[in-house]
């Protein structure tokens, strides 16, 4: 027998604060039972489950969300979720269109921005 990941956990000071960035992040809805105040707060199609914590983040996550955009480049998301509330922690973006960029949600807690699928096939 064998187990699945049914969610990723993250720890937060607000829940359902840091779920609503995410949701708009990943364009998906927060769970529709959640409220604010909630202790617990579901992005259920992306298997992202936030719980309050009384401790804060203080050192680099063990694991972190790579993402991947649909329909748009790498930089234009990078753009996007900084407008959103991120913020830039590690630009390892390369002068030939290769690389990544390490965001920081408003917790602190880290995320890569990688080329979409487009940008690869492209080379």
């Amino acid at each position: 027998m064998t187990s699945k990941i049914r969610h990723v956990t993250i720890d937060t000071a607000d829940a359902y604060g840091l779920a609503g960035f995410w949701s708009q992040v990943l364009g998906l809805p927060v769970h529709e039972d959640n409220k604010p105040g909630d202790e617990d707060v579901l992005i259920e199609e992306a298997g992202l489950l936030f719980v309050t914590v009384p401790e804060p983040k203080s050192v680099k996550n063990r694991v972190h969300l790579d993402l991947q955009p649909d329909d748009r480049t790498r930089d234009e998301e990078v753009e996007r979720v900084l407008a959103l509330g991120a913020t830039l922690v590690d630009d390892r973006r390369n002068p030939d269109g290769t690389g990544w960029a390490v965001l920081a949600d408003p917790e602190g807690n880290e995320f890569c921005v990688e080329r979409g699928a487009a940008e690869r096939a492209a080379g």
